[in-house]
């Protein structure tokens, strides 16, 4: 039986490409690059938004908090073995004032949504990976990006990282700081380019083969 991931996220799960502010195809997106390296054992299931933020309400656009979206998403498409978060970069707008602790804190209240919902083999939960992205550049001041994000948001796009994991940790959720792998863009500095597009798969790979090798193992 295929072991199903949902894939949860924002611009940089769903493919845009800051060069021509289109999407990436779908051989270029990390998403069905990890579909391809996991093969026929695996089902990726894409989720990605562009905009999104994990606990926010946002003033200038509809649809954008992920807490409103992730129990209707998760019931959509169960069962499920894994869900993926990837989300933090949206977070770190000036727009929300939040700091990097509440935007870790934002994080792991949308993935304890996830639980107790059944949406896992046997009406069980699935496991859960929150993906922390890696950080925005700091030239991103320099660019359009600047006029959405506001001041500080490379700041609180790394320093939220330390939190997101300790919080991971303590809620039992599997963890993987993508900044540790690879950097955004240089186009927009917040965007992945095809090298990131492909490492990310990389590193996913790897990542989810390693939480069903241990879970298999008891």
């Amino acid at each position: 039986m295929e072991k199903r991931v949902l894939c949860f996220g924002d611009s940089n799960t769903w493919g845009f490409n800051a060069k021509d502010e289109q999407r990436f195809s779908k051989e270029i997106r990390w998403t069905r690059k990890l579909q391809k390296h996991l093969g026929e054992d695996y089902e990726i299931i894409e989720e990605g938004l562009n905009g999104r933020n994990a606990v926010c309400e946002d003033q200038l656009k509809e649809g954008l908090k992920g807490l409103d979206y992730i129990y209707p998403c998760i019931m959509t498409h169960k069962p499920l073995d894994l869900v993926l978060i990837k989300l933090g970069t949206n977070d770190s707008k000036e727009r929300y004032s939040m700091t990097p602790h509440n935007i870790a804190m934002g994080i792991i209240r949308l993935a304890g949504k996830v639980l107790h919902n059944g949406v896992g083999r046997n009406e069980g939960d699935p496991e859960i990976l929150i993906v922390a992205p890696a950080p925005i550049g700091k030239d991103y001041m320099h660019v359009d990006a600047y006029l959405s994000m506001g001041r500080d948001a490379d700041r609180k796009s790394r320093d939220m990282v330390p939190y997101l994991k300790e919080m991971a940790k303590e809620n039992g959720f599997h963890f993987l700081d993508a900044g540790q792998h690879l950097k955004m863009g240089e186009t927009d500095h917040m965007h992945l380019d095809e090298e990131g597009h492909a490492r990310m798969a990389e590193i996913l790979n790897d990542k989810i083969r390693e939480i069903f090798n241990e879970k298999e193992m008891g």
